[in-house]
């Protein structure tokens, strides 16, 4: 991507040049962004370290030859390369809380995350209640960090059959302190977590359908395949989670499943479970929870 440079000179001018050049190439976006704006608007302000949630400041700031340069060689990897912005940047955020991502994991975003705070109040009881909780599939950790600040009373398994994908977790559980209370386990679901019993258990499993995958715009390639891969339907994962889960479950327990865009898949494979599913600000059916008693009848 060439730039005529020495007619951009404040933050404004290269903000437009950038959602110009965004909507040019037709990126795909997704990856904490929804936008071109919202993406140009991030990534520029990431360059030039200026908070990233105060834009209108600094939009008549004129920017230095240095920063113009590095700038420009930001953008331009995102258009070329097809980078998601979040590995550009090496971070990724979920509401207040900031995580380091890098392409060993998929880049956090999850419905489950809106819910944690209060919103399975009406399935889990007190906070308090909740002394033990697994997070599978945990990839870069962020959903057991969520778990660890929404129910401070419990200890947290987090699981994840990648290496690579843990390796990154440990970095960012280790960032917020939480190395005392959240344990990180490889594993393929619930294979090496014999004896193990808890009253949460919350999953964002791979379930990308084999038919989207195929058709995945370029950002999303850069993903690893596992985290991403459901097999035909989308529900590999998601069987073997539901399947032995009252094994894992205790009595009173809770399981929380995230399943994208496959309710339809969902209700077919498990037409007899009564499942709850919980609306969010931007989804009504994209995750279910159940109950352990409801699991065993």
């Amino acid at each position: 991507m060439s730039a005529p440079a020495h007619e951009l000179t404040t933050l404004r001018d290269w903000l437009r040049y950038a959602v110009s050049r965004f909507n040019e190439a037709e990126l795909a976006f997704g990856h904490g962004t929804q936008s071109a704006w919202d993406e140009a608007a991030y990534l520029l302000l990431h360059a030039l370290h200026l908070p990233i949630d105060r834009l209108e400041p600094f939009l008549d700031a004129t920017l230095t030859q240095q920063e113009r340069i590095a700038v420009h060689e930001l953008l331009t990897r995102r258009i070329d390369e097809r980078i998601p912005a979040a590995y550009l940047t090496r971070e990724a955020w979920l509401g207040a809380f900031r995580f380091y991502v890098d392409e060993r994991v998929i880049v956090p975003r999850s419905f489950i995350a809106e819910l944690l705070p209060d919103g399975l109040a009406a399935f889990v009881g007190d906070r308090e209640d909740v002394r033990t909780a697994l997070d599978l599939c945990t990839g870069s950790g962020c959903l057991a960090i969520l778990l660890a600040a929404a129910f401070t009373d419990a200890d947290i398994d987090a699981v994840d059959l990648s290496s690579d994908a843990l390796a990154v977790a440990q970095r960012n559980v280790s960032d917020y302190g939480l190395a005392d209370r959240i344990n990180l386990i490889r594993s393929d679901v619930y294979a090496n977590l014999a004896g193990k019993n808890y009253d949460l258990i919350i999953s964002n499993p791979p379930y990308v359908t084999a038919m989207a995958m195929d058709e995945l715009p370029a950002e999303y390639r850069h993903e690893p395949r596992l985290a991403l891969a459901g097999g035909d339907d989308g529900l590999d994962v998601v069987r073997a989670i539901v399947k032995d889960a009252p094994k894992y479950l205790n009595p009173q327990g809770m399981l929380v499943v995230e399943i994208g865009h496959n309710r339809n898949a969902v209700d077919a494979a498990f037409p007899r479970l009564p499942l709850i599913w919980l609306a969010t600000a931007s989804a009504e059916d994209s995750v279910f929870a159940i109950r352990r008693e409801d699991l065993v009848r």
